[in-house]
């Protein structure tokens, strides 16, 4: 049973509890019960392919969402100044407690009209670009960057090729990798391909606990290797694109626990939890030199791809 088909059974019981009439309390324990055992089913051991259904659930938090609840006073910046504002691209500055940061992050919709106006999470080069110009900025008011990754992948249709898609993609590459100031990049639900990776050359890395992270879509891997798109649910267990497989791996240095069911389900536990642990990282990257943040930052990519080298 998929968990999807968990989520629907786990409904049709919470809403015979809704229906069932106070006194009857006998059966309002029994139902309870039962619901408890099939949530606790349902999510102790996933399947690759339940972590991409979570990590694209319509009702998960979207980048805005943490926002708000986990920085103050923040001030969107808008535009490349080259072409136009990409909505699939936030960001700007914000403080946490005392601390000021620049935060960038994908954004996707929570309705349809939502998800056309920022492209599904998909950026345009012009995204790209902004967040650059963002980075840039941080580093030389010497701001930590935090950025939140939740994105299918850079969009890839004709008139972001004909705009320097793939250039856009790597300058944001390069120059992350040689920013002078602390970066911290967080996956809260899809990581896609490189436009996912544009914003994740970070001293480190986390990711949700049902987040995923991967070249490209099962879908894409699915077509490319199997030439079946609909074998999607297999290449997902090839591709190892779960929180725990990139922790074992070394890739990433945190996972944040997500409440049963996932964020969607209690998000304020998540986004106290995060908090907490963004301020508790800023208060140990304060005492790093630049040059401790480099060494660290190039020390860990060189590890990754040493390790990549050795496994294929």
């Amino acid at each position: 049973m998929s968990i999807l088909d968990l989520e629907v059974k786990i409904s049709e019981i919470e809403m015979k509890l809704n229906e069932i009439s106070l006194d009857d309390q006998e059966e309002i324990e029994e139902l309870q019960q039962q619901l408890n055992r099939y949530k606790k089913r349902a999510y102790q051991h996933l399947t690759a392919w339940d972590h991409v259904t979570l990590a694209r659930h319509s009702k998960r938090p979207k980048a805005r969402d943490y926002i708000e609840y986990i920085f103050d006073s923040f001030i969107e910046l808008h535009g490349d100044r080259l072409y136009r504002d990409d909505e699939a691209i936030i960001g700007g500055i914000a403080k946490l407690g005392n601390q000021a940061v620049t935060v960038i992050a994908h954004q996707k919709g929570c309705t349809t009209a939502e998800n056309i106006k920022c492209n599904f999470g998909m950026p345009h080069p012009e995204g790209y670009r902004k967040a650059l110009r963002l980075m840039k900025q941080a580093e030389k008011f010497n701001r930590p960057i935090i950025t939140f990754i939740d994105t299918p992948g850079a969009y890839p249709g004709p008139e972001a090729e004909e705009r320097g898609q793939g250039h856009a993609i790597a300058e944001c590459l390069r120059e992350m990798s040689n920013l002078t100031v602390p970066t911290l990049s967080i996956v809260i639900g899809e990581g896609g391909s490189g436009g996912a990776l544009a914003l994740g050359v970070s001293d480190e890395i986390w990711m949700l606990e049902y987040a995923i992270y991967s070249i490209l879509s099962p879908e894409g891997f699915a077509s490319i290797l199997y030439k079946d798109g609909s074998r999607a649910q297999e290449a997902a267990e090839v591709m190892k694109l779960t929180a725990k497989e990139y922790l074992d791996r070394g890739i990433i240095e945190k996972i944040i626990k997500e409440p049963i069911g996932g964020a969607h389900q209690f998000p304020q536990y998540v986004f106290d939890q995060l908090k907490e642990q963004l301020n508790r990282y800023l208060s140990q990257v304060k005492k790093m030199t630049t040059r401790q943040l480099l060494n660290k930052r190039y020390k860990k990519y060189r590890l990754i791809g040493e390790y990549d080298s050795l496994n294929r």
